[in-house]
């Protein structure tokens, strides 16, 4: 029974998981979270504090103790906004290293609202139908349309409660030159929005992350209800329609016209008010104005009529994710492998990609890496990387055809690929990068890139997809059958020919024979049958 650990380092605060798999779903019994206001320093200056970067690591540290008391298999430290946006993110991603060993993955924006939509969907029965999905954290406001469990659309927009406060708000109570600049960004975003989304008419909207917490309990307390709807809200005993997260009752239902009413308010109040008022407290009264005002505005412009608060957020999405790449059997593995595929579809559409080439490149690379399991000895994760690599392979040929090699490299590498982690897409473009005559060298860009560990593995992956394009030089060749035999000193590919003939695929394979015989030290012998 493997046990998973996924830490969040956001804007505002750090939070920690722990979670167990049974019965090939996640159950988590073990959560932690602490304010370090990461990005506050950031957003003002464009570097991360050091006494930022200390409260960090005293808070991981913490982390790490509880960790260690568990039996954890797998830890993936994942930094959001703050991370992208600092340019000495860097040195505190080498603190952290050498403070608790762990590697920190800096992630996108649009990554970021995947895996909340992964962790969302996974876990909440209602978000399998149409659904919109917004998170606002400290440095950036994620706004996902889903349905079926699939994301139709998303915009990451640079809305997070922490930015907002220390680029406008620095009154308290704010002056109305600070509002109007406030209400001046949040407008042109979101101007995006709309133009991305439209009016997506969804049922249902969740909210995650602890500014949405906070405006769904603030806006049920009697002091920020009009007077006839607090006197009646006395006499009305506690909703059911609540959850408890740590230690407090949050209402999950929230309209639109109560978090207009509540962003309206609390932008008059003082900090010492605010921070009175129940479900935002001292930690959150600082920079809940902002937020409130950019939740008021999302739902205003989408013609959505409120939101229900989730608990989930980006560490459950990084449990399932974790969960995926372990176990085949779990539902949300072929959630993450369709996803992946869709992602890929997507880079080959925008780049003008024949599918049906690309996709017998794909084949023949996926079947050659089946066949010779024992010759390469690739993990298995290799073989999706290696898959989708041979899908977008000539991807670069839309900048240019000279060259076009190192033009797929970078496209695949900086390419938003949904359920491809940063490290996996510079595998991917790594190993369809060297297709032409040139070969992977240890101090090229892209595989300084690649941890020294994995340059034999991904070298192995450049010569089956070396082959697997090898197989398809003649377009009009559809009768091509290839079978593979592994022997201790040679390989032999027979390829059976249709009417069109093999030859030229013959004479490309055998230019691949010395290439084969440097890196898998045996012979590779191609026959006519």
């Amino acid at each position: 029974m493997p046990t998973f650990a996924a830490i969040d380092i956001g804007s505002n605060s750090c939070r920690l998981a722990i979670a167990t798999v049974e019965q090939h779903k996640i159950k988590v019994f073990h959560e932690d979270r602490e304010v370090v206001r990461l990005g506050e320093s950031v957003f003002e200056t464009g570097e991360i504090s050091p006494d930022a970067m200390a409260n960090t690591i005293r808070a991981l540290k913490r982390f790490q103790k509880s960790v260690q008391a568990q039996p954890v298999d797998r830890v993936r430290v994942v930094a959001t906004s703050a991370m992208r946006d600092a340019r000495n993110a860097s040195a505190f991603i080498a603190w952290v290293k050498s403070a608790t060993g762990w590697v920190v993955e800096v992630i996108s924006g649009l990554e970021e609202g995947r895996l909340i939509h992964l962790g969302v969907v996974t876990h909440e029965p209602g978000a399998r139908g149409r659904c919109v999905l917004i998170d606002l954290g400290g440095g950036s406001c994620e706004v996902t349309l889903s349905d079926g469990g699939r994301i139709q659309s998303m915009v990451s927009m640079p809305l997070g409660s922490v930015r907002l406060q220390q680029e406008f708000l620095h009154s308290d109570p704010p002056t109305a030159d600070q509002q109007s600049q406030l209400h001046s960004y949040i407008d042109r975003e979101m101007r995006k929005l709309e133009r991305k989304m439209g009016r997506p008419a969804a049922p249902l909207v969740i909210a995650t992350s602890g500014a949405a917490a906070a405006l769904a309990e603030a806006s049920k307390h009697p002091s920020m209800l009009p007077k006839a709807l607090a006197k009646a809200a006395k006499m009305v005993k506690k909703s059911t329609t609540t959850r408890r997260i740590s230690t407090k009752i949050v209402p999950l239902e929230t309209d639109i016209v109560s978090v207009r009413r509540l962003a309206n308010k609390l932008v008059k109040m003082k900090n010492s008010e605010r921070m009175a008022i129940p479900g935002i407290g001292p930690k959150r009264s600082e920079i809940i104005i902002g937020g409130a005002f950019v939740y008021a505005d999302i739902l205003e412009r989408l013609n959505l009529k409120g939101f229900r608060y989730s608990p989930l957020g980006l560490r459950d999405g990084i449990l399932a994710q974790m969960l995926s790449d372990a176990d085949e059997r779990a539902s949300v593995h072929k959630a993450v492998e369709q996803e992946r595929w869709e992602g890929v579809l997507e880079v080959c559409r925008r780049y003008n990609i024949d599918p049906k080439r690309a996709d017998s490149v794909r084949a023949d690379a996926v079947r050659l890496f089946d066949a010779m399991e024992r010759v390469h000895g690739l993990p298995e994760d290799y073989r999706e990387l290696l898959s989708a690599a041979a899908m977008m392979n000539e991807v670069g040929k839309f900048m240019n055809h000279q060259g076009h090699h190192r033009h797929t490299q970078y496209i695949i590498e900086n390419s938003e690929i949904f359920g491809f982690s940063p490290a996996e897409r510079t595998t991917m473009s790594a190993i369809a990068r060297y297709l032409g005559k040139s070969r992977p060298d240890a101090m090229d860009r892209p595989m300084r890139s690649i941890p020294v560990e994995e340059h034999s593995n991904v070298g192995r992956a450049i010569v089956l997809l070396r082959l697997a394009v090898a197989l398809n030089q003649n377009r009009a060749n559809e009768a091509l059958q290839v079978a593979v035999r592994t022997y201790p000193k040679r390989v032999l590919i027979e390829l059976h020919a249709g009417r069109g003939g093999a030859e030229l695929e013959r004479w490309m394979l055998n230019k691949e024979a010395v290439y084969f015989r440097e890196i898998f030290r045996r012979d590779l012998v191609v026959e006519l049958a």
